[in-house]
């Protein structure tokens, strides 16, 4: 019975894999290996589900198909390039992340190179191994194809994804971290209205702020 059940359950839902994967498009792996990863998620996802958990099977699916997916980047995916490269390219991508957050705009090279104290050129480097390759030639067989090159777009339903990553998230917080962002993000409320019910001042908040997105961000892109 329980084989039917956790069979039932990953036929039902092979599109919170799509949808999960989809998040990784253009990420240097290919899709099919994003799908494989996610489908391994959602097999264990429908194997440990416990209807009298109180939660919809999607929301619980759905961290674990990501935390599969999220694994094979961490694993190297499939295009093998030196550790060395691949650790820049971590520090890179955090560098970037929390130059971003703070700045309200992308750093440029020579930042990056600074932030992880390496030199301009072993950025480009790390930077354009973990760019997708592209071909610059349809393969299609199709005669009105006329050469085009077709971008993949996101998903409509991505933000459904979004959502329950980002409700998973805000779990992981103590409820005065919760508190802020509900209030910041969901009320939208000023950091002086904020900090005066949390019993904070505007410039702890605004510094409170500032870590709990950068550790929100690094939860939803892995």
């Amino acid at each position: 019975m329980n084989a039917l059940k956790n069979d039932s359950l990953v036929e039902n839902n092979l599109g919170l894999v799509h949808l999960c994967a989809n998040r990784f498009r253009g990420r240097g792996i290919e899709y099919d290996d994003l799908y494989g990863a996610g489908c391994v998620g959602l097999v264990k996802a429908a194997s440990a589900f416990d209807t009298e958990r109180g939660v919809k099977f999607s929301t619980y699916a759905v961290p674990v198909i990501l935390g599969e997916i999220k694994r094979l980047f961490r694993d190297g995916g499939s295009v093998k390039v030196s550790r060395s490269v691949r650790e820049l390219g971590m520090k890179i991508t955090r560098a970037r992340e929390q130059f971003t957050v703070a700045n309200g705009r992308e750093p440029t090279i020579s930042e990056l190179a600074e932030l992880t104290e390496s030199d301009p050129e072993d950025v480009s480097e790390a930077i354009a191994v973990n760019l997708p390759p592209l071909s610059l030639t349809d393969n299609s067989d199709s005669e009105d194809s006329g050469g085009q090159i077709d971008v993949a777009v996101p998903a409509p339903d991505t933000e459904l994804v979004d959502i329950l990553s980002l409700r998973q998230a805000l779990q992981t917080l103590d409820e005065t971290d919760r508190k802020l962002i509900y209030f910041r993000y969901f009320k939208d409320m000023t950091q002086t209205k904020t900090a005066k019910v949390l019993g904070m001042t505007q410039v702890q908040v605004s510094r409170r702020e500032k870590k709990l997105l950068m550790r929100l961000r690094g939860d939803l892109l892995g």
